[in-house]
């Protein structure tokens, strides 16, 4: 009964890396081929490429590309080092100017807001109109509701901004008294045990929960790609413009993009704290912080960055 178990554990260990190696071989081929043939799943024209453009997009292919992509790419890194910062410089430097960037829906979601209040308290006004030339009019609970999308746009466009700014909470228990060597295998073990995996599960969630809201016949995980392209037949867009309220905000499908941008840009900066913290670790603590684009408030306001 022991040997039987044995013979089973080891014969699915081997099974299992023999997948493995198998699917990261296919990836060279699958990238190759979707490189040369754009029309099959860009071409949006025709339904069967929206379908293809659907399943890859939450496939195992998919997914094998990806991190195919990042072997390799850790493999030149490890060789040329400032081949590997550059990615770092070139990854931290979008995660900041895109939170920089959508940053300032905290000011529109602040200023719009003081505009409702005017508009209900002051000129009792129900609605609200805003254009140039073609006016844009809704009801003043649209616009309320709407704030949440801007509140939305700062949780998951700037997560990844406020990470390299270092204004995420931490309980440093044990990793405060850690050596520098020390802090850098704890960073890469947790951008690769939990940063990525936790990015590839919201990625996967969100990507069909965002396309059962977009089309119809409604995509499933569970599909595959002939069944997927069989239902292209009956394909048409059907965009989600329901709202909470009658008068309300009704582009809740916005919100199912943003969960996919989400996961995109933390999969992205776990690649590249993994590199930072992997060169910090070879090349020592001068290295700490090196190339580390951080905003300042100002001399003298030293000891509250950081801590938003």
């Amino acid at each position: 009964m022991q040997d039987d178990n044995g013979t089973s554990f080891f014969g699915a260990l081997w099974n299992g890396l023999l997948w493995l190696v198998q699917n990261i071989a296919e990836a060279f081929y699958n990238f190759g081929y979707a490189i040369t043939h754009p029309q099959l799943w860009l071409d949006w024209s025709d339904k069967e490429a929206i379908m293809r453009f659907v399943y890859y997009g939450g496939s195992v292919e998919f997914f094998f590309v990806v991190f195919t992509i990042f072997l390799v790419l850790t493999a030149i890194g490890v060789y040329y080092r400032n081949f590997m910062w550059a990615m770092v410089r070139g990854l931290e430097g979008f995660a900041n100017t895109t939170g920089r960037f959508f940053a300032w829906a905290g000011l529109l979601m602040v200023i719009q807001q003081i505009v409702i209040v005017f508009m209900q308290r002051v000129f009792a006004r129900p609605d609200m109109s805003f254009g140039l030339g073609i006016p844009f009019q809704m009801d003043i609970s649209w616009f309320a509701e709407e704030l949440k999308l801007y509140n939305a746009m700062v949780v998951c466009l700037c997560a990844t901004y406020t990470f390299v700014q270092g204004g995420h909470v931490r309980v440093d228990l044990i990793y405060s008294g850690l050596s520098h060597r020390g802090k850098r295998v704890v960073d890469m073990f947790g951008s690769l045990f939990f940063m990525m995996p936790i990015a590839v599960l919201t990625w996967m969630y969100g990507w069909y929960f965002m396309w059962r809201h977009l089309i119809v016949p409604k995509p499933s995980a569970s599909d595959t790609l002939d069944r997927l392209v069989m239902k292209a037949r009956a394909l048409r867009w059907n965009v989600e413009t329901i709202g909470f309220s009658p008068n309300g905000f009704n582009a809740y499908f916005l919100f199912k993009i943003l969960l996919v941008a989400f996961a995109a840009m933390v999969f992205l900066h776990a690649i590249a704290f993994f590199y930072r913290s992997y060169l910090e670790f070879v090349e020592g603590p001068g290295s700490a912080g090196k190339y580390l684009d951080k905003d300042s408030l100002g001399e003298g306001e030293e000891a509250y960055e950081g801590a938003h």
